[in-house]
């Protein structure tokens, strides 16, 4: 209930910050609504899994206030993105059973975003960085007929045992835009500053012959195009 009420706070907050600079000073400040869509690179960096990166897509909306005689933008928004990743496992419960491999999970994400634009050259390029809110479901297998899979690292912990993961994340994010006034494309580079796998350990796995300690960061890599009207 507290990371809601975080989560509603935040949403609040972005949308008096606007006011603030809609208001402030004595020359005009004008926002601007941009549509950006892209594919996605994303893994999770964990000592527990073996992983391997999959591709995926994101889109989303992102309000921006242009603040004139400054060296910077302000933006906010929100980031929708469905995400795939390979864990390695394997059919039987031997370690050394063959075949070894890397069965396919999905995560859908919506990050709320407030970023600051620095403007490198007015209306073409910027470098952007700030924090990102996110939300998320659970680690989705692709196919349920691997749900019995065993996780390599494990012996006794199934692929349908992790799905239940850390669903509140705090993330940073940098990247650049560069393009025309009206259209830009954008890379962007997302790191978790959070344990997305913490939640993990509230599950009561059994991992006697393991690390009972899940920690993993996620990295997701952006690039798309934006439009701003």
């Amino acid at each position: 209930m507290k990371k809601i009420q975080l989560f509603l706070l935040v949403v609040i907050s972005l949308v008096f910050v606007t006011k603030s600079f809609s208001q402030k000073g004595n020359y005009r400040i004008s926002n601007g609504i941009s549509l950006a869509g892209g594919i996605t690179q994303f893994d999770i960096t964990t000592d527990n899994f073996i992983t391997e990166q999959g591709s995926g897509f994101a889109g989303g909306f992102f309000s921006t206030v242009d603040i004139p005689h400054q060296w910077y933008n302000i933006s906010f928004g929100l980031q929708f993105s469905e995400s795939n990743i390979g864990i390695s496992a394997r059919p039987s419960m031997l370690a050394n059973s063959n075949p070894q491999e890397f069965i396919d999970y999905k995560l859908m994400k919506v990050q709320l975003a407030l970023l600051l634009n620095a403007k490198i050259i007015k209306d073409h390029f910027t470098i952007d960085f700030g924090p990102m809110l996110q939300y998320n479901g659970k680690l989705e297998l692709k196919d349920d007929s691997q749900s019995n899979y065993y996780i390599n690292n494990y012996s006794n912990v199934t692929a349908g045992d992790i799905s239940n993961i850390s669903q509140f994340n705090l993330n940073g994010a940098v990247g650049a835009s560069v393009g025309i006034k009206n259209f830009k494309l954008r890379a962007q580079y997302i790191y978790g500053f959070t344990n997305i796998l913490k939640k993990l350990e509230d599950q009561n796995l059994n991992t006697s012959d393991g690390d009972a300690r899940f920690k993993g960061n996620q990295n997701m890599l952006v690039l798309g195009a934006m439009v701003s009207f």
